[in-house]
Formats: C-alpha cells, sequence, structure tokens
C-alpha cells in the first residue's frame, strides 16, 4: 500500500497542492455465525482505498477512493488539491511533521502485531471455532436452554501513511475475537449471558472459556429481583468498568476538551481521582487491540499518563488538537479508516492492576453491589457534566460474599466523583474491545447511588 500512498502524495502536489498526506489501507476480514449447531452465516470481505489531505497554505481539502489505479490516484489527488483550493482558510490547519522519539515505548519497541494464524486458519476451521463456542456454552450449565448468537470474526489489515513532510510508514497488524450470548431457564423467563474472547489469531481463542462464560453469567441472574434503594458500595466487573474508562479517556481528548464537551476541561493538574487509581494511553502495549507503530497520520505511538496518584496529568492529542494549544501531538490522531479523517482517539486505555484478588474486593465492598452490565451508558452520559443514570444488573453483595442476582435498577453518578470514589482496584486486568480497546480490572467504588424498589 505504501506505493500508492506515495503516487497520491505526488499527484496531489502536481495538482497545486503545497502539502499532500496520504492514508492507504486493506482490511480483509471474515464472520462466522452459528446457532442451533450449524452455520448461520459466513462472510467475507475486503475493503481496499486510499484517503488523501491537500494544503493550499492553512486550506485543508480531503478526498477518498477505492480505485488505486494510475489514473484513480490521479483524480484523487487532484480531487483533494481542489477542495483545499476552496476550503475556508483556518490558521491551525497544516500537515503532521515528522516526529522522532528517543524512546517511544519505554525500551519497548513496536510490538508484533500480526499472528499468522489469522490467514492460515481455513474457513473450516473458524466455523468449527465458532460452533465450539456454541456447544461450550450448552454444555456450561443445564439450566442453559439455548444460545441466540455465537459469533467468530476476524481482521488482517495493511496500512500505510506518506505525506509531504517526510512522513513515510507501513504496518500490518491482525485481531479476532468470538463472543456468544446465551439464553438460561428460569421460573421468570429467560435470563441472557455474555461472553468473549480475543486475540491477534484464532489459535489464541478458548471457545470452551468463552462459552463456558456465558452459560454461567446467564445462569448467575436466574431469579433476579430489584435491590433496595440507598447508596452503597459497588464493585464494577471488568466490561462494566472498561466502557466508564472508555468514556472518561473520550472526554480527555483535546478535541473534546476544546469543544468545551468534557468535564475535564481546565483540570490539568487538579486532583480528580482516588489516589489509587492509575489511567494511561498505551499505543505500543504488545496485548493492545489498537496497538501500532504510528498513529492515523504517522506520528509515532507512545505512552501517555492520564490519570497518577488522582491528578490528572494532560489530555490526548492529534496535529490539528496539538497546534490549537501549542504543543506536541502525542500520537493519539486516530482513523476509523481510509474514508475518515483524523481526530483524536485513544489507543489503548489501560488502567494499573492493584493488589486485591476479586474475593478480596468483595469482601471490602462488606454489602453493596457487583454490577455485571449496563445499559444505554453512551447515550446516558452528560458530555459536559460528566452526570449519567443509567440502567443495571448485577448481583447482591452481602457480607463480602455474592448473594442473589439483581435487575432493572439505576446506578447514577458523574465521572469526576466516581473516579474520586474509587478505593481499589483487582489484580486480575482483562483487555475488553467493546467501544474501544481497554484493559482494566475489577473496580470498587466507595459510593455510589442505587435506585431500585
Amino acid at each position: 500500500m505504501i506505493a500508492e500512498a506515495r503516487g497520491a502524495v505526488e499527484q496531489a502536489l502536481a495538482a497545486g497542492a503545497s502539502d499532500a498526506e496520504a492514508y492507504a489501507s486493506e482490511d480483509r476480514g471474515r464472520e462466522v455465525r452459528a446457532h442451533g449447531g450449524e452455520v448461520e452465516s459466513l462472510t467475507a470481505a475486503t475493503k481496499r482505498g486510499l484517503g488523501i489531505r491537500a494544503w493550499v497554505g492553512t486550506r485543508a481539502g480531503y478526498a477518498y477512493g477505492t480505485d488505486l489505479s494510475d489514473a484513480g490516484i490521479r483524480a484523487l489527488g487532484a480531487r483533494a488539491a481542489e477542495m483545499a483550493q476552496v476550503a475556508d482558510e483556518d490558521e491551525f490547519a497544516g500537515p503532521p511533521v515528522p516526529v522522532r522519539l528517543m524512546d517511544p515505548g519505554g525500551s519497548k519497541g513496536a510490538p508484533e502485531l500480526s499472528d499468522p494464524s489469522v490467514v492460515a486458519w481455513s474457513t473450516a476451521q473458524i466455523a468449527e471455532l465458532a460452533l465450539a463456542v456454541e456447544r461450550a456454552a450448552l454444555a456450561g450449565d443445564e439450566r442453559v436452554a439455548g444460545v441466540e448468537q455465537a459469533v467468530y470474526a476476524d481482521s488482517a489489515e495493511t496500512v500505510a501513511v506518506v505525506s509531504s513532510t517526510g512522513i513515510e510508514g507501513e504496518y500490518e497488524r491482525s485481531s479476532c475475537h468470538a463472543y456468544v450470548q446465551a439464553l438460561a431457564e428460569g421460573e421468570d423467563g429467560r435470563e441472557t449471558g455474555f461472553g468473549f474472547g480475543l486475540g491477534r489469531g484464532p489459535k489464541a481463542l478458548d471457545p470452551a472459556a468463552i462459552g463456558r462464560e456465558g452459560a454461567e453469567r446467564a445462569a448467575a441472574m436466574i431469579g433476579a429481583g430489584k435491590p433496595g434503594s440507598r447508596t452503597c458500595p459497588v464493585v464494577l466487573d471488568p466490561t462494566v468498568a472498561a466502557s466508564f474508562v472508555a468514556i472518561v479517556g473520550r472526554g480527555l481528548g483535546a478535541g473534546a476538551v476544546q469543544r468545551g464537551r468534557s468535564p475535564f476541561a481546565g483540570r490539568v493538574g487538579d486532583s480528580i481521582g482516588g489516589g489509587v487509581l492509575a489511567v494511561h494511553d498505551d499505543g505500543l502495549d504488545p496485548a493492545g487491540p489498537g496497538s501500532a507503530p504510528f498513529d492515523g497520520e504517522g506520528i509515532p505511538q507512545r505512552r501517555t499518563p492520564l490519570l497518577e496518584g488522582g491528578t490528572l496529568r494532560g489530555y490526548l492529542y492529534d496535529t490539528y488538537t496539538a497546534r490549537r494549544d501549542r504543543v506536541a501531538s502525542t500520537g493519539n490522531g486516530g482513523r476509523s479508516g481510509y474514508r475518515s479523517q483524523p481526530s483524536v482517539s485513544f489507543s489503548n486505555l489501560i488502567v494499573a492492576p492493584g493488589d486485591l484478588a476479586f474475593e478480596g474486593l468483595l469482601r471490602e465492598a462488606g454489602d453493596g453491589v457487583l454490577v455485571t452490565d449496563v445499559a444505554g451508558l453512551h447515550s446516558g452520559v452528560n458530555p459536559v457534566s460528566g452526570v449519567f443514570s443509567v440502567g443495571a444488573t448485577g448481583r447482591a453483595i452481602r457480607g463480602g460474599e455474592l448473594a442473589e442476582p439483581l435487575r432493572e435498577f439505576t446506578i447514577a453518578s458523574d465521572l469526576v466523583s466516581m473516579l474520586g470514589a474509587v478505593v481499589a482496584c483487582g489484580d486480575s486486568p482483562r483487555w475488553v474491545p467493546f467501544g474501544g480497546s481497554v484493559s482494566t480490572p475489577p473496580l470498587l467504588v466507595g459510593e455510589m447511588t442505587i435506585a431500585g424498589s
């Protein structure tokens, strides 16, 4: 893809752009859905294309397409330059410039991002993996009456970025995941339970563990009732904690801060989190689904501290937002593909684990609630104030041990107060890929409002 990216930059410059950048990508992916012991659907697709940003002084234009022939690239370059010529001037517009970091990963270097098993495994093998997940869920508990869906999906992509300022790079990355939604039969109806696993390639997945997790979660919810309304300690399991951390990460993006759409605006250096909580963004973590040697603008990825000792250390920047604040990009210019222009996004948000096992968190909670799922979180959080009130399900904690299942209650607080109320972190972090790449252990929030019966 790097040859096509080079050619696109040359064509945009030839069409009158003063600077240009090309982002080229090819993504080959498969998905298998299993149901009732059979493969319900199997799809395979390849997405290949190129996006060009062109600048004429402080005017910026963008064009993208899938025709990567010489004529197609020439037309794309001309279109991007033409769009720049008619755009409004923006004093902060301009191409990213090369960055040389002495040690972006703290001596880790660029991680290995590609697993050959993604390509090597046949369609029959990945179909069998999805079926094995479904079988494991059905065998995981005698109360499991069925499986709503068992899914396997993978991706193998190549990304190249080239700019007229001297940036040039290319990498390959693979990923895969599988999940199941099990259905357990109870006297009051069916309960659902979700299990999942992820890795660089299918050989890293454990279908038995994925199915068993879905079955156990579904069966654990049989007979659920409403808790009493009160303020109490709350343990967030890793999937729920990851959802909250992802929203915090988006609030720490400089784009949201500069638009006044973040509860963390103007608070660098302030104490906003409990002293036990440490959060950083690390685009070079070997296990991180969002890892890459550089971001969508060709800027090297790195480790960026966000919360340490309860103090807000800084924000995440791409080139544009960095120019607005007169700072350097943190390598967080993310793209969802060649169709999109860069915008600030986290790569891998990582919450540092603590030293308490899950049972220790329950003991510390005493009489509280374990939250295992939330509904409507992303629409239920006010992006300016951080206030939220969302539906939840989980388990009661009584005398430091898990008790009856709970449903149809809400948890309410605001993001800043919740971060400040975290009193302990578990010792077993987990990668959660849904809604962004986040690694977090379970978290004990010392006080949160529960609204039930």
